[in-house]
């Protein structure tokens, strides 16, 4: 059946896609994050400003706050999410954070708003910052008695002396860490001032891994020489393959994970990159796959033929915006490509509620992205994450398509 192979064909490129483009410097920067987070942040202030006994106005609008300055996609922020809710966030934080890394980007709504018009590109942007907001609240509220259990629980485990290293000299680690995954994923965008960035991507990336050198060897003492080394390897890759800077990225990433396991004081940094990998990249692998094979990558055809689905938003209505946001939920979306496929549809006939639906679900969801949830919040409670992530989106689009 030829339809049949296709969309198998498709499953297996877009795997082949996500992997050279996703998995190298998307998922292991974040993979380095969300181990540290494990070992090296302190779980009383987590406890403090995002634990489950924490004040909501505070611990939501942190959340929500720090996961919109990533602008990452639905799956790079897995690991990130893993990570501060297994160091003791509260389930409405941690689940503001999840929906809001992916889904408030600024650059994406600035390009939603200038490829889609100024009306939509501001539905996006009210509609996901309440979301975050409101989903976060929603969760809380739902298990509020099992997240008090796991407060006390959290509360008799927890002793003092966490903190080894200064606030500042902490929040330097994170913050170039995170800097690092942010411009080595810098994507072109039509805006000159981001596409000026975009052009010194890769050297701003590099003097922010140079700066993580350095507060290794000053704060973590590492020995100057291997750092040294591990350096070096980087340029000469960099140098000698430059139209392959993934290259030099792994390098960097294998050579911090090589170090950190051979010294005893962080060896368990290395422990928790591996095991957050282990968990997290096998289902994302699977979940890539299977939204491709349904779907197809942007352009292309899976089992489902595209002049269905365009068919089937065609209008304002409550089912045609469901089905937006279903699909939504379940395709796959690296960061901005929703847009130039949402202006495809729209092209086809897709009215204006399903496409606000579509942007407001699908960047925070993906099939890959909801089998990982699963294994860290358990099935029921990824279940109502989407329900509420699919409700919120299908009931927004509805308004805005019939009223705006």
């Amino acid at each position: 059946m030829p339809r049949f192979d296709n969309a198998v064909l498709e499953g297996i490129r877009l795997t082949r896609w996500y992997a050279r483009e996703h998995v190298i410097l998307c998922l292991l920067p974040a993979f380095l994050i969300a181990g540290a987070m494990a070992v090296y942040i302190n779980q009383g202030a987590i406890m403090r400003l995002l634990g489950p006994a924490a004040p909501k106005p505070i611990a939501f609008s942190v959340a929500s706050v720090s996961g919109s300055l990533l602008a990452v996609c639905s799956c790079t922020v897995l690991p990130l999410f893993g990570g501060i809710y297994k160091r003791g966030a509260g389930l409405g934080a941690a689940t503001a954070f999840l929906y809001s890394g992916p889904a408030i980007n600024v650059m994406a709504v600035v390009v939603t708003g200038k490829v889609l018009g100024a009306e939509i590109g501001i539905a996006r942007a009210l509609g996901a910052i309440v979301f975050a907001l409101v989903i976060g609240t929603v969760m809380h509220l739902i298990y509020r008695k099992e997240e008090a259990e796991r407060a006390s629980a959290n509360a008799r485990g927890f002793g003092g002396g966490e903190a080894e290293k200064p606030l500042s000299v902490t929040v330097a680690f994170f913050g170039l860490m995170v800097g690092i995954l942010i411009f080595a994923n810098w994507a072109a965008a039509d805006s000159e001032a981001w596409m000026q960035i975009h052009a010194w991507k890769w050297q701003i990336t590099a003097l922010l891994a140079a700066g993580l050198g350095a507060l290794l060897i000053w704060r973590w003492n590492w020995p100057p020489g291997q750092v040294a080394i591990l350096a070096g390897a980087v340029a000469v890759a960099a140098f000698l393959v430059p139209s392959v800077p993934e290259l030099a990225f792994v390098i960097g990433v294998a050579g911090v994970m090589m170090i950190a396991a051979s010294r005893v004081e962080d060896r368990e940094w290395a422990a928790q990159t591996w095991d957050f990998t282990k968990q997290i990249m096998p289902l994302l692998l699977v979940g890539v796959f299977v939204a491709g094979f349904a779907l197809g990558r942007p352009g292309h055809e899976g089992i489902i033929p595209s002049a269905w689905v365009a068919a089937a938003v065609g209008d304002n209505s409550l089912s045609s915006t469901a089905i937006a946001a279903v699909i939504g939920a379940l395709m796959y979306f690296s960061t901005l490509t929703e847009v130039p496929i949402v202006e495809a549809l729209m092209g086809a006939g897709m009215g204006k509620g399903p496409a606000l639906a579509l942007l407001l679900a699908g960047p925070a969801l993906s099939l890959p992205n909801l089998l990982v949830i699963r294994t860290v919040l358990g099935t029921e409670k990824t279940l109502v994450y989407c329900a509420l992530v699919v409700v919120m989106s299908t009931n927004s689009g509805v308004i805005y398509g019939n009223f705006f």
